[in-house]
């Protein structure tokens, strides 16, 4: 009898539990951040609402830890005049990106690579690197050069490697991928990851390796290296090791169905109106592809969230590597990966996220190693160790005439600093 209970105790499904990690709401001005100057943000928001820049809009800043600006704005669903929730699940595209270089450098902490290692070390199809020499764009064919170096994962998490994007890089490697069946990585629900960058690593590079940066599907290559050393997909890897343990429970590559509902839909301009894309976007991708159930993880572009979750994820890296009492990198990783890696180019990047450095300081009135990205549908954020803000504008609309919100979302919270 023993024997037959401890068997059918063993068939029983485990369940993984999501921890609970809710932010700490705080007195603006308690953190140094006047109220009266943050309902600029508000007046701003509404401008841009009225001029229809979009529909919608969640804003969400913390200052020391806490929240002290949390705001939905205008509707989710313009058509319905469903009102917006600071709730509301949206496609985080390229925020994925910066994910998966966390996910990477935990298995970097856990001896799985070093960022020097070529990629072909853990996917052969990358040995034998070309470089493209010259064009045709009557046929698509092409010429190429060998590649002077190997492509490593350092190249990857940096956009130095000479990987292009497809759907929406330059035109000769949109359509080389394109003719290779190589996707931009959302809504690609049909395809498995494995599969593509096999085919990936065989294609040509745009430039030598380390020599430029060309953003490209790195981090989706970076990806399938996370499932190579991990021997998890993607999507568990992120749910185990990231989303579970900084309760982020909102976050999915497809979403379930009970959290579809929250789902913003995706908007774009039309003669001067705002409408919702009933057609294919890029690369004949289904604009509601978070919906469906694929098994196509993109980590340079297939996440879909909310802004409170991205901002727990943030929060980690101002907290050194530890949030929701679980320590998911050293101090060490997290300085390494807030260190420029680009050296002279004119894009100054870290191991997944762009960075404020002496170069380019000027720009904004963020600090000196802030660190930031965004995403294909109007979705911004950025984190000031310095300040200790984290700061995310998150809309979503399709190819958006008005990327210019971020910065002017940028300038209005740090003018509202009084501290």
């Amino acid at each position: 009898m023993k024997r037959l209970i401890a068997l059918a105790l063993l068939s029983l499904p485990i369940i993984v539990w999501a921890q609970q990690a809710t932010l700490t709401s705080g007195n603006p001005e308690s953190e140094g951040m006047s109220p009266e100057r943050l309902d600029r943000i508000d007046q701003r928001i509404q401008q841009a609402l009225n001029d229809n820049w979009f529909p919608g809009a969640v804003v969400l800043i913390m200052r020391n830890s806490k929240l002290v600006h949390y705001k939905a704005y205008g509707y989710s669903d313009l058509e319905n005049k469903v009102t917006m929730k600071r709730d509301n699940i949206f496609r985080i595209a390229s925020q994925s990106k910066a994910i998966t270089s966390l996910a990477a450098m935990m298995l970097f902490e856990e001896g799985k690579f070093q960022l020097d290692d070529p990629v072909s070390k853990y996917i052969p199809e990358f040995k034998n690197t070309r470089v493209l020499s010259n064009f045709n764009k009557e046929d698509s064919s092409y010429s190429t050069e060998p590649a002077k170096m190997q492509v490593t994962i350092r190249q990857l998490m940096t956009h130095t490697s000479g990987i292009d994007y497809a759907a929406i890089g330059s035109a000769y490697f949109k359509a080389i991928y394109a003719k290779a069946g190589v996707p931009s990585g959302i809504g690609n629900d049909k395809m498995i990851l494995a599969d593509k960058m096999k085919v990936l690593g065989g294609l040509p590079i745009a430039h030598q390796p380390g020599e430029a940066f060309t953003y490209g599907l790195n981090l989706d290559v970076l990806g399938y290296l996370i499932e190579v050393w991990s021997g998890q997909t993607l999507t568990d890897f992120f749910q185990k090791r990231i989303f579970n343990p900084l309760g982020m429970n909102d976050t999915y590559f497809y979403l379930p169905k009970d959290k579809i509902s929250r789902l913003v839909p995706l908007y774009e301009e039309k003669e001067n109106k705002l409408v919702k894309v009933d057609h294919e976007i890029y690369d004949h991708v289904n604009p509601v592809y978070p919906t469906l159930q694929g098994k196509y993880y993109s980590g340079g572009a297939g996440l879909s969230s909310t802004a409170e979750d991205y901002a727990k994820f943030l929060q980690l890296f101002l907290n050194k590597g530890e949030f929701n009492g679980t320590r998911l990198l050293s101090r060490k990783t997290v300085e390494l990966m807030l260190t420029n890696q680009t050296g002279t180019l004119p894009t100054q990047f870290g191991l997944g996220f762009q960075l404020i450095t002496s170069a380019n300081d000027y720009q904004t009135p963020a600090s000196l190693g802030t660190f930031s990205w965004g995403g294909a549908f109007n979705t911004t954020y950025w984190a000031d160790p310095k300040e200790n803000i984290v700061a995310l504008l998150y809309t979503q609309v399709y190819n958006s005439q008005h990327r210019e919100i971020g910065n002017l979302f940028k300038n209005l919270t740090y003018q509202a600093v009084i501290d």
